[in-house]
């Protein structure tokens, strides 16, 4: 049901070399909404994020996806219960098409875990007008014969999410969405990301304010490995703890 936690962790902790990155984090997802995890630099945040992605295990705590507890899973495992990282199982090939790079999670999700490159082009165009459909749903329908290097760093970005959405994935784990893009491309994805979450759960790393500001219905934020401060953006926004964490780390205004 909407509003049940999906992705919940408990006291997460991860050292390296004696140093605490992340210090007993403790984080509940709830289904349906856009959760975002922001922080001033050196809060804990990228880590955090790859201890639930499984791309790193944690010295403590667990993890939990839909009730199951995920914390020695793999990140392939994971994808499959429908939790996905997105701008990293979707890497882009920059020589195929558009089209062509959509294709290839679409015949991993019918196959398994085996690619099946050997098979004959006839049995691939049976996935064209899912490839379209998926293409069209992230702004890509008049792009879907251009090859994957000639697009915008903003469109390539759209691409990474529709090849993660052809995983069919009931969570999205999206990595600094907005890293990198001018202001078109910021606003291009944005609505992006608020049309994919319209039926599935979002948790989001963005340095990003004004997107982070627009987009989360819940917010958690980090400084020094810990939660400081969960809420909405207002809430969070006016804690004199977080603006005292953004300022004193030449950040910038929460605000």
């Amino acid at each position: 049901m909407v509003g049940d936690t999906i992705l919940e962790a408990r006291n997460l902790t991860k050292e390296f070399n004696g140093f605490r990155a992340v210090d007993g984090v403790s984080l509940s997802v709830r289904q349906g909404e856009i959760h975002s995890l922001i922080g001033p630099n050196g809060a804990g945040k990228t880590t955090c994020f790859n201890l639930l992605t499984k791309f790193l295990k944690p010295t403590a705590g667990s993890i939990s996806f839909k009730g199951e507890d995920i914390t020695g899973h793999a990140p392939a495992s994971i994808a499959r219960l429908g939790l996905v990282r997105s701008f990293q199982i979707s890497a882009v090939f920059p020589n195929l098409t558009v089209l062509e790079n959509i294709r290839i999670p679409l015949q991993r999700r019918l196959r398994g875990d085996s690619y099946d490159f050997w098979r004959g082009e006839q049995c691939l165009t049976s996935l064209d007008a899912e490839a379209e459909a998926l293409a069209d749903s992230v702004g890509l329908a008049s792009y879907v014969d251009r090859l994957a290097s000639d697009l915008s760093y903003g469109r390539k970005r759209a691409l990474e999410v529709a090849t993660t959405l052809a995983l069919e994935p009931e969570m999205l784990l999206l990595d600094e969405p907005m890293a990198g893009m001018g202001h078109e491309d910021v606003d291009r994805t944005a609505e992006l990301i608020r049309r994919v979450a319209k039926n599935r759960t979002i948790l989001m790393v963005e340095h990003n304010l004004s997107v982070v500001a627009t987009l989360s219905d819940r917010i958690t934020v980090l400084a020094r490995g810990q939660v400081l401060a969960e809420g909405d953006y207002a809430t969070v926004s006016q804690d004199p703890r977080v603006i005292e964490a953004y300022i004193g780390s030449g950040d910038g205004h929460a605000h």
